[in-house]
């Protein structure tokens, strides 16, 4: 199983602190990558630090934005500095704001476009660089369903992850004669703290995903490890410009009739 051997690469997750993003970073720790994870919340990466170390994993820790290219561009430099190599990226780090089209203010909207699109583009760019020059690298995009679909309230979130999914397959055009592979995870309905809530039930919501979903259920954090794993590895390697749907099933069906 060498193909899936992560045994002496690094791997950058942004985001990496919580929820799915460290489910996939915690996945790429036990294939044997050691992890660099960013964050712009100190107390939630000291956390997340304590949590992979409590596991033995080697993992290093840095506060910025990904949004703010100089800022960025300083800190990728002290992780090529640190780690000598950046061999994976996780372009993770997101954010969403239930908001309707009429009534969300272009400002909320370009902060969404700012952090789920704009970031990834600027981490790629920055880390891209290296990748270059060692003529290899693998990029991970954590696109969405909202990548292939639309939804109420999510007209920013949706917009950006359609945008991702397009610079997945426009950085892989560019960067695959250099033997990068850029690829993209798209999440379905995840077992996570911000769906807790919802997940009873009797909730609408709740039995809205399980019928919608042919799997019956949520998917659990744990589900995505092996896709990244996947698309990190040199399983991956001929592999470009493709997006997974991690997601149950549901974008393979138009669903149940509401009489079923």
């Amino acid at each position: 199983m060498n193909l899936f051997d992560l045994s002496g690469k690094v791997a950058v997750v942004t985001g990496g602190t919580h929820g799915l993003g460290m489910a996939m970073a915690e996945g790429l720790a036990a294939a044997g990558a050691e992890l660099a994870i960013t964050s712009t919340t100190p107390s939630k990466l000291e956390d997340a630090l304590d949590y992979y170390h409590s596991k033995g994993y080697k993992a290093t820790g840095y506060i910025f934005d990904v949004t703010d290219e100089l800022e960025a561009a300083q800190k990728v430099a002290l992780m090529e500095a640190t780690h000598g190599k950046i061999d994976i990226l996780v372009n993770n780090a997101g954010i969403i704001k239930r908001i309707s089209a009429v009534d969300m203010e272009v400002e909320d909207f370009r902060k969404v476009i700012d952090v789920d699109l704009t970031g990834p583009f600027i981490m790629s760019k920055l880390i891209g660089k290296y990748m270059i020059k060692r003529k290899s690298g693998k990029i991970i995009n954590i696109c969405s369903m909202m990548s292939e679909l639309g939804r109420d309230n999510v007209v920013a979130y949706a917009s950006a992850k359609g945008g991702l999914k397009m610079l997945t397959k426009n950085l892989a055009t560019e960067w695959a004669k250099h033997n990068i592979q850029v690829n993209g995870i798209g999440p379905g309905y995840f077992a996570t703290s911000q769906t807790e809530p919802i997940r009873v039930d009797g909730n609408p919501f709740n039995d809205f995903i399980i019928s919608r979903t042919p799997e019956g259920r949520w998917g659990n954090p744990e589900d995505l490890a092996g896709t990244a794993i996947f698309l990190a590895s040199d399983a991956s390697k001929f592999i470009n410009g493709q997006i997974i749907y991690v997601d149950g099933g549901i974008l393979a069906t138009i669903g149940k009739p509401a009489n079923e």
